[in-house]
């Protein structure tokens, strides 16, 4: 199974329920919603996207049966901008 992890490069800063990732790389700024931001702080150490829902589900109660669907499209997105990388 995948596993994910953040790339410690870039500053994430937390504004009521949203987060801003800023990629000094590339000049970009992503933002993030408070569940996105749950997820950003949890990648600092390697998650799969099992790990991810679980926790998501225990912090938030959440029941969305799309939950680990949409948590493979967020982390598609972040690998497309380079915020996380694979873990080895």
């Amino acid at each position: 199974m995948l596993s994910y992890i953040r790339n410690d490069k870039y500053d994430a800063a937390h504004f009521d329920n949203e987060w801003v990732i800023l990629n000094t790389d590339k000049f970009t700024v992503t933002k993030i919603n408070e569940i996105g931001g749950f997820c950003w702080s949890l990648l600092e150490q390697s998650q799969t996207v099992d790990t991810l829902a679980q926790a998501i589900r225990k912090e938030y109660e959440v029941m969305d049966d799309t939950l680990e669907e949409d948590l493979h499209n967020f982390l598609s997105d972040l690998l497309k901008f380079n915020l996380i990388d694979h873990a080895n």
